[in-house]
C-alpha cells in the first residue's frame, strides 16, 4: 500500500471512530412529566419526585432527562399535551402528577407506555385502573383516598369552634369521590348535631357564590373537600375565607395562608411515584406493581391565620399536629 493511501485511511478512520463510539452509546431515558397543576405550585412535589428517583439510582442529566408540561390548571390542555409526550417525544414513562385528569388524559394517549400516577382519591371509582392490586397492564401509581377525611377535617375545626351550630362543605360536583365526601362530612356533623350546607363549585364564579351563601348563613367553618380544581383555587378560597371571616379547613392550603389542613403526606406521595418510575425504567412491569395507598397522614395548623381570625388553637391540637406555623 503506498504510503499516501495509508495516511488518507487512517485520516477516514480518525473520522468515523468517534462516531461509532457514539451511535454505540446507551439512549438516556425521558420522563415525561405531565401536569393538570402549575410548575410553581408544584415545586415541593417534583423536588419530591427527584428525592425518589434518586433513592433509586437516577439523576436527572446525568442517567434520565424530565419533560415537563403543565396544563396550568386548564384541564382540556392535557390530552394535547399528553399527545405531545407519547408521538413527540416518545418517553420511556408518563408521570400523569395533578389529579385524575391528569391520569385520564395519560392513560386514554397510550397503551403501551408506562404511567404511574398520583391521585387523591380512589382511582378504582375514578376509572384510572380496574383493581388497585392487579393495575392495568401499562398503569400504576400512588393514591391517598379524600373521601373518608371530610369528616375528620369536621372535627378538627369543631375543635377550634366548638360553639358553632351550622358547617358548611364545598365541593367540586364532577369530582367522582365527591358523593363520599359528602356523606363521610355529614356523618361527622351529625355527631356533632351540626347542620351541614354544602356547595357545589366548578369555576372560580361558583366558589365566590359558594363562600358569599356560606356567609349569608352564618356558618362558622367550612371543610374544603379533596379535588384539583380546588387545590389549584386555593388563593382565592383562602382569600375568600378570610373576607368573611370564617374558619375553614383544607388539603394543602396552609402554604397559602389557610388555617388548617388534614390529609396524607403529598411529599411522600411523589417520593414513591419517583421509586415505581426507577423500578419501570429498570425493567419493571407497571401490571407488576399495585397501585399504593399511602397510609401516612399529617396535621399541619397555621396559627397566624388563626389569630388573624380572631381564634385560639387548643394546646392539645396543637401538641397532636405535626406542623404548626407560628
Amino acid at each position: 500500500m503506498r504510503r499516501r493511501e495509508f495516511i488518507a485511511l487512517i485520516g477516514g478512520a480518525a473520522v468515523t471512530w468517534p462516531h461509532t463510539a457514539r451511535a454505540q452509546q446507551p439512549t438516556v431515558p425521558v420522563i415525561g412529566f405531565l401536569s393538570f397543576r402549575s410548575a410553581n405550585e408544584s415545586a415541593g412535589s417534583v423536588t419530591a419526585f427527584r428525592q425518589g428517583l434518586s433513592e433509586i439510582g437516577y439523576s436527572e442529566g446525568r442517567n434520565v432527562h424530565i419533560a415537563f408540561r403543565w396544563a396550568e390548571g386548564q384541564k382540556d390542555r392535557l390530552p394535547v399535551l399528553a399527545a405531545d409526550l407519547v408521538d413527540n417525544l416518545h418517553v420511556s414513562v408518563i408521570v400523569a402528577a395533578g389529579g385524575g385528569p391528569s391520569a385520564l388524559a395519560a392513560k386514554a394517549a397510550t397503551k403501551t407506555t408506562p404511567i404511574v400516577f398520583t391521585y387523591a382519591a380512589d382511582p378504582v371509582q375514578a376509572g384510572i385502573v380496574a383493581s388497585l392490586n392487579r393495575p392495568e397492564e401499562n398503569i400504576t401509581g400512588v393514591a391517598w383516598f379524600g373521601g373518608d377525611l371530610a369528616g375528620k377535617c369536621l372535627a378538627f375545626l369543631h375543635d377550634v369552634v366548638p360553639n358553632i351550630s351550622t358547617a358548611g362543605l364545598l365541593t367540586n360536583p364532577s369530582d367522582p369521590e365527591e358523593s363520599s365526601q359528602r356523606a363521610d362530612a355529614q356523618e361527622a356533623a351529625n355527631r356533632f348535631n351540626l347542620k351541614l350546607v354544602v356547595m357545589n363549585a366548578s369555576t372560580e364564579r361558583e366558589i365566590d357564590a359558594a363562600f358569599a351563601t356560606f356567609a349569608q348563613q352564618q356558618i362558622g367553618a367550612v371543610v374544603v373537600a379533596s379535588d384539583p380544581f380546588l387545590f389549584s383555587r386555593r388563593v382565592q378560597i383562602v382569600s375568600l375565607a378570610a373576607r368573611y371571616p370564617m374558619a375553614a379547613m383544607y388539603r394543602e392550603f396552609v402554604a397559602a395562608g389557610g388555617l388548617m389542613s388534614y390529609g396524607n403526606s403529598v411529599v411522600e406521595a411523589y417520593r414513591h411515584a419517583g421509586l415505581y418510575v426507577g423500578r419501570i425504567l429498570r425493567g419493571t412491569k407497571p401490571s407488576d406493581l399495585p397501585v399504593e395507598r399511602l397510609t401516612k397522614f399529617e396535621l399541619v395548623i397555621n396559627l397566624k391565620a388563626a389569630k388573624s381570625l380572631g381564634l385560639k388553637v387548643p394546646p392539645t391540637l396543637q401538641i397532636a399536629a405535626d406542623e404548626v406555623i407560628e
